[in-house]
């Protein structure tokens, strides 16, 4: 089989193209390869399909895989027709994409390279230049954006990343039903949110069933306003309620800290870890351990014990039970001396509507969390992102379960 052949077949190209010209470069390692359109074809505008004059051509070239690690171009002067609705428009080709230098075979393996590493790797790996790699992952999420159906989660979750180390941030809502983000949204404001929850449609945002997520006001105010019957439907996960008497109980530890070393007892040194992490993940010599500083550090025990016996409180399955002990366990908080548990507990009470939601809808924001984590990733392996709009590029490239691959029946994808 001669060469010319011999790519005609690997590349897939049909009627009315052919391979005109086949050339091997050894110096520098290429290999070009010349496609022509056979001029007797009747050409078509590519946006209604309307039978056109040929007005002029265009020359232009792509990237292709290697062949035998020597960097392969295809060139091919391009028709243009002048349609009499859409004016001069250039036809399409079906090695490529409108608008890209490379062809729909080398876009996917830069794609499947772009799973697994970030940008610069990828460019230098491909011998491509950085622009070009962000180029190809522009294209695969507005191309998966595209072919994405219309979504009716019936549980989402909103949740805050940082940006940078700067108190920036992005807000994440993710359709927790199948663990893939719907959207990335510039800040934590109301009204951006507000537009991006429209999106779904009036018809998907009533079937919600659930919307889990932090004690925000911004995203409070923003479900209540485009979700129907929201407060029946808020749901305020665990994690951050939990996170909240963490936080408290960190801070009575410091008081009670300073005013041990003042009498010369550095008994609550180095214990942070043992006061904030969960009872049940402690190994046995740190449980050990918090037992004996518990007799010591009196005020910081009894912190600990009402996060603990709030940790327990998610375990209810009816409302009414769930509401009295929450409502017992608020009393016995607010009646305490430990300021940063009182200041949680009004939080808690003033919020307690979402927390019997989540309990009785087992609403978790487990999924966000772990995308968050996810993303986090994502932002470590490139090295942090100066660019929101790349940052949101990113984080749907990776987590929006979408359809990121160029597709060509002739190409096979």
């Amino acid at each position: 089989m001669h060469d010319k052949e011999l790519y005609q077949k690997i590349l897939g190209i049909e009627s009315p193209w052919s391979v005109t010209e086949v050339n091997l470069d050894l110096k520098v390692g290429k290999v070009s390869i010349r496609i022509d359109i056979d001029s007797r074809e009747q050409l078509h505008c590519p946006q209604c399909a309307k039978a056109s004059p040929r007005y002029d051509e265009v020359e232009r070239s792509w990237r292709h895989l290697d062949t035998c690690q020597y960097q392969t171009v295809l060139t091919a002067r391009v028709p243009r027709i002048k349609c009499s609705e859409h004016k001069v428009q250039q036809i399409a080709v079906a090695w490529a994409a409108k608008n890209s230098r490379l062809t729909l075979l080398f876009e996917s393996l830069v794609i499947d390279w772009l799973k697994e590493a970030n940008l610069s790797a990828v460019a230098s790996q491909m011998r491509m230049s950085w622009k070009q790699v962000d180029g190809v992952m522009q294209r695969a999420v507005a191309r998966g954006l595209l072919l994405r159906e219309k979504q009716t989660p019936q549980r989402i979750g909103i949740d805050e990343v940082s940006f940078q180390k700067r108190h920036e941030y992005v807000t994440v809502v993710t359709n927790t039903d199948k663990g893939t983000v719907i959207d990335v949204i510039d800040d934590r404001s109301k009204a951006p949110l507000v537009e991006s929850l429209k999106k779904l449609g009036k018809k998907a945002l009533s079937e919600i069933e659930c919307v889990s997520m932090d004690m925000h006001k911004p995203f409070i105010h923003a479900v209540k306003e485009v979700v129907p019957d929201a407060g029946a439907k808020i749901a305020y996960d665990k994690f951050h309620v939990i996170a909240h008497l963490t936080k408290a109980v960190n801070q009575v530890r410091k008081q009670e800290h300073t005013l041990l070393m003042e009498q010369g007892n550095e008994s609550l040194k180095g214990t942070r870890f043992l006061w904030i992490t969960g009872k049940e993940n402690l190994r046995e010599e740190q449980e050990v351990n918090l037992e004996k500083v518990k007799t010591i550090a009196i005020k910081t025990s009894q912190a600990w014990m009402f996060k603990e016996y709030a940790r327990s409180l998610w375990s209810f399955s009816r409302k009414g039970a769930a509401l009295r002990a929450w409502k017992k366990w608020y009393k016995d908080a607010i009646e305490s001396e430990l300021t940063p548990i009182r200041k949680v507990a009004e939080m808690i009470n003033n919020h307690l509507q979402g927390i019997l939601v989540a309990i009785i809808k087992a609403a978790t924001n487990a999924r966000a969390e772990s995308m968050n984590n996810k993303i986090q990733h994502v932002k470590k392996m490139a090295y942090g992102f100066r660019n929101r709009k790349r940052f949101k590029n990113a984080i749907l490239f990776h987590c929006g379960g979408l359809q990121l691959y160029p597709f060509s029946s002739r190409l096979g994808h």
